[in-house]
């Protein structure tokens, strides 16, 4: 006959700061830690900025693109290793053609919504078509717009789902549930863009839904992939290929128009996030996103 002896009592410390259910720091203070950790290393890459006379502080889209690449994926694989005790893949990164193929139906799915965004402000009178950059602008200079937002573009789809729908949403959920981490996620993502020129509560609240609906691509596959192609097909579609402000951004634009429309609708000068517009939009990409999943086992 066995003996059970019964597990000994946990101190009040250890329940504060360390899970219950294995041998880690509770999501709480991991996320808190990886902040920390961001920060520093926010600090120690603008020190070494103004030590090669480059102001951090005033660097351009481009360069601040790859300062938050190295800050983020440092910072989130220190803490994954070291606080999670998991691996830096397995937020969802795992590298197979199933990986290409989402990111390809990420890019394509927020190239169809921006498209019907933009048919539909043409169709209401909300916008006046201007003219195409290549009217005024020689084929170089066309090309060399399109490939530096292209690129800023995959730095900011990486480097926003890397930490919001990658560390933040999964350990959110794994010291709550799926649901909280999804939500409060999605209004962290929201009140990061507050920064952003021409924010408002009413973009933040945009930003939110559209934080669900990357989550979403997150929740159907259990891979970053497709969320980082919606991320980026967003992004790109949204400023260089339709013209309208990304996120409050006035970027490099293919499609040269004026906007009109009512503000509450198109979201004026921020972008279609802070207006009406979004919505539908967004539900539309959460039923592609469905059909484009639907076959996958295991889905959500």
């Amino acid at each position: 006959m066995s003996i059970h002896h019964p597990k000994p009592a946990r101190g009040v410390i250890s329940n504060i700061f360390f899970s219950s259910a294995e041998p880690r720091l509770r999501a709480g203070w991991r996320l808190l830690l990886q902040t920390l950790l961001m920060i520093l290393l926010a600090l120690i890459l603008q020190l070494a900025l103004a030590v090669f006379f480059i102001d951090g502080a005033n660097a351009d889209l481009f360069m601040g693109q790859i300062l938050e690449l190295l800050i983020f994926t440092i910072s989130i694989y220190l803490a994954r290793v070291f606080l999670d005790k998991r691996s830096f893949v397995s937020l969802g990164l795992q590298i197979n053609k199933q990986a290409a193929t989402d990111l390809f139906a990420g890019v394509l799915i927020a190239g169809v919504i921006m498209g019907l965004i933009y048919l539909a402000e043409l169709a209401a009178g909300w916008l006046t078509f201007e003219k195409f950059a290549w009217q005024e602008e020689s084929a170089a200079t066309v090309m060399m717009g399109v490939l530096k937002f292209l690129t800023v573009f995959v730095f900011v789809g990486w480097n926003e789902e890397l930490l919001s729908r990658g560390y933040h949403l999964q350990t959110l959920a794994s010291g709550t549930n799926l649901f909280w981490g999804v939500v409060i996620s999605s209004g962290v993502f929201g009140l990061a863009h507050l920064g952003n020129p021409n924010a408002t509560w009413v973009s933040a609240a945009g930003i939110f839904f559209a934080g669900l609906f990357l989550a979403y691509g997150y929740l159907r596959t259990g891979l970053l992939w497709l969320s980082i192609g919606l991320h980026i097909g967003w992004n790109f579609f949204e400023g260089v290929v339709f013209g309208f402000p990304v996120s409050g951004l006035d970027i490099y634009r293919l499609i040269r128009h004026q906007i009109q429309g009512p503000e509450i609708w198109t979201g004026g000068a921020f972008g279609p996030e802070a207006g009406l517009i979004v919505l539908p939009a967004l539900a539309i990409g959460f039923g592609l996103i469905y059909l484009y999943t639907q076959s996958r086992s295991g889905a959500a």
